[in-house]
C-alpha cells in the first residue's frame, strides 16, 4: 500500500517568478511560521486541496465567495446551530490554490452537551421546516431585486442642479462608494442565507446515512442515496425550459432555424422573419427570467457567464434536444423509475429492521431527509448562479469607472485586486475627481496587473499537491465525506495512483456516485463549451459538473470526476437519469485522455482502462 505522505504547508514549493503572491490574497489566509502555536497547528491539521470548488487558482478578487463561506458555514456549526460532532472549516491559500481543513470537536465530552443544544435550535428549523424555507425564498428573492436595482453611478463632470435646490447634501462620489459598499454587503448577505439551511441539510442527511449504516453493516452508501431519489427540485428547471423550447419549436416548425448551426443572433434574426418564429421568441424570452441566470461553471469564478450573458450556449444546448426529439427520442429525466427504485429500496431495507422503534426512527429519519434535499441543491439556482450572475456584471460596472480613469486597460482587469483594493481605489477616484487632480492609480495599478496576471500564469501551470499537512488516522468528519469525497480510503487511492507513472496506470478507484456497470469510449471535457464535442454513449470525464452540464446527460451512458462524493452535482444528477458515476477520483482528468475504453463499475468505484 502506498504511504499517504504529504508536504509540509510550511515547506510547500514556491514557484519561481512568484516571490511575493501573498500580497494577492487576504493576510489571514497565508500558512506562516511567525507564531509557534499557529505554525503547530497548521503543521499537524491535514488541508485538502478544494478543487470541487475552486478546480483552478484563484483570481484576487474572486476569493470573496471563499471568504463569505469561511464564516458562514462555520458560524452555523459553531455558533448558531451547535452542529454536534463539527466545528468550522478552516481556510489557508497556496500558490493561488485554496486549501481547507475540517475542525472536530476537541472535547468527546462536549458533544452530548451540544447534542441537546442542537436538538433545540436544529428542531426547531426541522419542525418549521416548510415555512422557514418559504421565508427564505422571499428574502432570496429580495437581495437579488435589491442587486439588480443597485445603480453603480458614473462620475459627472458637474453634479446637477437638484442637489443645490433639493439640499441633498451628498455628491455622486459619495454614492459611488455607497453603492461598491452596498454591492459587497449584498454578496455577504447572500451567503449568510446561503447556510442558513444548507448545514441542516447535510446534517439531517447525515444523520439517515449513520443510521442505515449500523443497522444494516454492509450496505453501500449509494443505496442510501437512492432512497432519497426521484425528488424534484428547480435547479433542473434551467434545462426543463430548454426541453419545452426544443418541443415548441417542432411544434411551430422552426425547429430548422434553431438547428442552422449559426450562432444565437443570426437564429433570433430568423426568427423574427416570421409569425411562428415570433411566437417561439416569445416563449424563448419567457423562459430567460429568471432560468437562463444559469451559470456556465460551478458561478465560483468571474469568467463563468451565464446563459444570459452567451445565449450561444442555451441554443447550442438545446440542438441535442431537438436531435432527439427527431429521432423519436424520450428527452425527459426517467423521475418515476428513480422513485420506484426508491420505493423499493425503502421497503426492502425497512423490512429488515426488527422493532418498531427502529422502523419508526428510520421513518423520521428519512423523511427529514427527503424534506431537506430539495433545498440542498434549490439554494444552488439562487445563490451560485443567478445571484452570481448578476453580481459578476455589477463589478464590471464599477470597473468601467476605474478603466475611464486610466487605472487599467481592460474591464476584466478588476478581477486582479482585492475587493479592499478597489474600495481604495475609488476613494483614488472620487477624491481626485473631488479636487480636479491627477489619482495616483494609474501610476500603480497597470505594472501591478501585468505582475499578477504572469503570476496567474504561472499558477496556472503548476500542479496543486491533493493535500498538505498531516494525515489523520480515520476521516469522518461528515460533510468532508459526502461533498468532497474526502476519506482515509480516497486518500490512500490518490498515494497509489501518485506513486505510478501515468501511462503505467491500469486502473483508478474512485467514490462510488451513481451504481451500474458499462463499458464505453472516454471523452474528457474540462468546460462546459466543450460538452457539444460529446458523441452519443461516450463516458463523461470533468474536473466536476453543474447544472449547466445538464444536457451532456442525455448523450452520455456514465460520468467520471476528479472531485465530489456521494451529494456532489454529478452523483446526485446521475442517480437522477439512472446513470453510474464515479466521483472524487482525484485526477480522472489528468489520466483518462479521449477516445480510451473503460469499463466502470458505479457501485464499487472502479475504473479499469481496457485501451
Amino acid at each position: 500500500m502506498a504511504e499517504m505522505k504529504f508536504p509540509d504547508p510550511h515547506k510547500a514549493e514556491i514557484i519561481p517568478g512568484t516571490e511575493g503572491w501573498e500580497r494577492m490574497y487576504p493576510y489571514h489566509y497565508q500558512f506562516s511560521e511567525d507564531d509557534p502555536e499557529r505554525a503547530q497547528y497548521e503543521k499537524s491539521m491535514f488541508w485538502f486541496y478544494d478543487g470541487l470548488h475552486y478546480p483552478e487558482p484563484m483570481y484576487p478578487f474572486d476569493i470573496i465567495w471563499d471568504e463569505a463561506w469561511f464564516l458562514a458555514l462555520s458560524q452555523f456549526n459553531t455558533r448558531i446551530f451547535i452542529v454536534p460532532p463539527a466545528m468550522g472549516i478552516d481556510h489557508r491559500i497556496h500558490n493561488g490554490y485554496i486549501y481547507i481543513t475540517p475542525l472536530p470537536v476537541s472535547d468527546p465530552e462536549e458533544i452530548p452537551k451540544r447534542v441537546e443544544l442542537f436538538m433545540k435550535r436544529a428542531g426547531y428549523y426541522y419542525q418549521n421546516w416548510d415555512k422557514l424555507h418559504d421565508q427564505w425564498e422571499d428574502k432570496m428573492r429580495s437581495v437579488i431585486k435589491k442587486l439588480a436595482e443597485l445603480k453603480i453611478p458614473t462620475l459627472p463632470e458637474m453634479e446637477d442642479e437638484s442637489v443645490v435646490t433639493e439640499g441633498l447634501g451628498v455628491s455622486t462620489g459619495y454614492k459611488l462608494l455607497k453603492a461598491y459598499d452596498e454591492l459587497i454587503d449584498l454578496g455577504i448577505l447572500t451567503w449568510q442565507y446561503h447556510f442558513e439551511f444548507l448545514n441542516l441539510g447535510y446534517a439531517a442527511y447525515v444523520v439517515f446515512v449513520d443510521f442505515c449504516q449500523k443497522a444494516f453493516p454492509d450496505i453501500p452508501l449509494q443505496k442510501i442515496t437512492q432512497m432519497v431519489g426521484g425528488i424534484d427540485v428547480i435547479i433542473y428547471q434551467p434545462d426543463e425550459e430548454l426541453k419545452k423550447l426544443a418541443k415548441l419549436s417542432l411544434d411551430l416548425g422552426v425547429d430548422e432555424i434553431v438547428m442552422s448551426g449559426n450562432g444565437a443572433q443570426s437564429v433570433f434574426d430568423k426568427m423574427d422573419a416570421t409569425e411562428n418564429g415570433k411566437k417561439w421568441m416569445q416563449a424563448f424570452e419567457k423562459a430567460r427570467e429568471p432560468w437562463f441566470h444559469v451559470s456556465t461553471g460551478t458561478g465560483w469564478y468571474h469568467h463563468d457567464s451565464s446563459w444570459n450573458d452567451d445565449l450561444d450556449i442555451p441554443i447550442s444546448a438545446m440542438r441535442i434536444y431537438i436531435e432527439k426529439l427527431r429521432r423519436g427520442e424520450n428527452i425527459e429525466r426517467p423521475t418515476a423509475d428513480v422513485r420506484d427504485e426508491s420505493n423499493k429500496l425503502v421497503s426492502e431495507y425497512r423490512a429488515l429492521l426488527r422493532t418498531d422503534e427502529d422502523r419508526q426512527t428510520y421513518d423520521q429519519l428519512l423523511g427529514t431527509a427527503k424534506t431537506v434535499f430539495p433545498y440542498v441543491e434549490n439554494h444552488l439556482f439562487y445563490v451560485e448562479h443567478w445571484f452570481h450572475s448578476l453580481f459578476w456584471n455589477k463589478i464590471r460596472e464599477v470597473s468601467r469607472i476605474l478603466v475611464e480613469y486610466k487605472f487599467f486597460d481592460d474591464v476584466e482587469d478588476i478581477w486582479y485586486m482585492k475587493r479592499s483594493e478597489i474600495k481604495d481605489a475609488l476613494w483614488d477616484v472620487v477624491t481626485s475627481w473631488a479636487t480636479g487632480s491627477k489619482p495616483r492609480g494609474p501610476l500603480v495599478w497597470p505594472k501591478e496587473i501585468a505582475w499578477r496576471k504572469d503570476v496567474m500564469d504561472k499558477f496556472r501551470q503548476w500542479i496543486p499537491p491533493d493535500a498538505m499537512g498531516t494525515v489523520p488516522e480515520s476521516i469522518n468528519e461528515p460533510f468532508t465525506i459526502v461533498l468532497w469525497g474526502i476519506t482515509s480510503d480516497s486518500m490512500t487511492n490518490w498515494a497509489k495512483l501518485k506513486a505510478v507513472a501515468s501511462g503505467d496506470v491500469s486502473k483508478i478507484i474512485g467514490f462510488p456516485g451513481s451504481p451500474g456497470i458499462v463499458e464505453g469510449t472516454v471523452r474528457v471535457c474540462r468546460s462546459v463549451k466543450e460538452i457539444g464535442e460529446l458523441k452519443d454513449g461516450e463516458i463523461l470525464v470533468a474536473p466536476t459538473t453543474s447544472p449547466s452540464w445538464a444536457p451532456a446527460f442525455q448523450k452520455i451512458k456514465a460520468a467520471i470526476t476528479d472531485v465530489g462524493g456521494v451529494m456532489c452535482h454529478a452523483a446526485i444528477v446521475c442517480r437522477e437519469y439512472g446513470l453510474p458515476a464515479i466521483v472524487g477520483t482525484g485526477s480522472a482528468t489528468s489520466i483518462l485522455k479521449t477516445g480510451q475504453r473503460v469499463k466502470m463499475d458505479g457501485a464499487t468505484g472502479e475504473i479499469n482502462i481496457i485501451s
